[in-house]
């Protein structure tokens, strides 16, 4: 399976954004956007869902993560999500499912909130965002890579990072993803005290898929978006942590493939 990078400039009402975009498959379309582990934690799963099913797979960076620039207007989440909306637009897809993991899930949540009619569905993968008492998001910046590993995987020892074993430039790239990430999530520690209320504005079919052995949001947490999302089914995934898509992508695969199907405007085989 071939894969096209390439650069897309969009134009928001703040100014300009470059956009590194990876196209891969023919097919329905996805737009699958990632966590704040970087591009490389939903690379693997977007090769596996163009290969095994007929999918057209669109994975933007987010800007300021893998080494791209951000500009210093674009600060928020709800920001991010305008522009996946002129990304949807510039390249003309419609009947696209979303899926978002981690902030990439919050991200897509406020892209639902946008109504865009290019949008069929929308799957969020233990997704932050949502502010529910009791039941904290674990802050990745007061955490080692060990500790945030511990908690993020139901296996950790198999999925092990050692931080001494990168590049300079690795260690670069790492720090500006930290960075950006506590950009993008503001001073509530990943959370948005307003969006669990503003969910309920969400029109768009929304399916809420959780790894059931994650400790960086719990399973409670997301049982709280799937009340928080008119309509909106849960789904639990065994036997995985944060990063389904990385752990278990087996599993996470026919979940989000049958849900796009059900929800396509024209029903896609496979």
């Amino acid at each position: 399976m071939t894969s096209t990078t390439r650069t897309v400039t969009l134009t928001h009402d703040s100014g300009d954004v470059d956009l590194t975009v990876d196209e891969q498959g023919e097919g329905h379309p996805f737009l699958l956007l990632h966590g704040g582990g970087g591009p490389q934690t939903v690379a693997g799963f977007a090769g596996l869902l163009a290969e095994q099913r007929p999918a057209r797979v669109v994975t933007p960076v987010h800007p300021g993560f893998g080494g791209t620039a951000r500009p210093d207007w674009l600060t928020g989440v709800p920001a991010l999500a305008e522009i996946y909306v002129r990304l949807l637009d510039e390249l003309g897809l419609t009947d696209v499912t979303v899926v978002g993991n981690s902030i990439g899930g919050w991200t897509a949540a406020e892209i639902a909130l946008l109504r865009s009619d290019r949008v069929s569905s929308v799957v969020l993968v233990n997704a932050v965002g949502i502010h529910v008492p009791g039941h904290p998001v674990a802050d990745p910046s007061t955490l080692t890579p060990a500790e945030l590993s511990a908690l993020a995987f139901h296996d950790p020892a198999k999925f092990a990072v050692d931080p001494s074993t990168f590049s300079e430039a690795q260690r670069a790239v790492a720090a500006a993803n930290r960075a950006t990430l506590q950009v993008y999530s503001g001073s509530n520690t990943m959370a948005d005290p307003t969006l669990r209320e503003r969910l309920a504005k969400v029109t768009h079919p929304v399916l809420v898929a959780w790894g059931e052995s994650d400790q960086v949001v719990d399973t409670a947490y997301g049982l709280a978006w799937t009340a928080a999302v008119p309509g909106a089914r849960f789904e639990l995934l065994l036997r995985t942590g944060h990063m389904p898509q990385i752990e278990t992508p087996d599993q996470l695969l026919p979940v989000v493939w049958d849900f796009a199907a059900s929800h396509a405007t024209n029903r896609p085989n496979g």
